[in-house]
């Protein structure tokens, strides 16, 4: 079994959300840091994890509980690349 496998989804999303409440409203998280925190230092368990973040994050973005940053702006959840930071979502003005 895959590490990845261990980890549902839901299980995903509660690390993303927590890490994010954790570091606070002004504040962005990177998404290897809840990789890290869930698979420990050996760079090659928490890549594993990667993707699969990558995904809850998108979803919790999509449903508006999340906000994905690039150079610190946000981008459309469903078409960006490259490094990307996660943060709470702004809120409506």
């Amino acid at each position: 079994m895959t590490l990845t496998a261990d980890r549902s989804p839901a299980e995903l999303e509660t690390a993303i959300l927590s890490a994010v409440a954790e570091r606070g409203p002004d504040k962005t998280v990177c998404p290897s840091e809840v990789a890290r925190a869930l698979a420990g230092s050996d760079e090659t368990r928490w890549r594993l994890l990667m993707k699969p973040l990558r995904a809850a994050a998108v979803r919790l973005a999509g449903q508006g509980r999340l906000e994905i940053r690039r150079k610190g702006k946000p981008v459309d959840p469903q078409d960006f690349r490259g490094i990307y930071r996660l943060a709470p979502p702004r809120p409506a003005d």
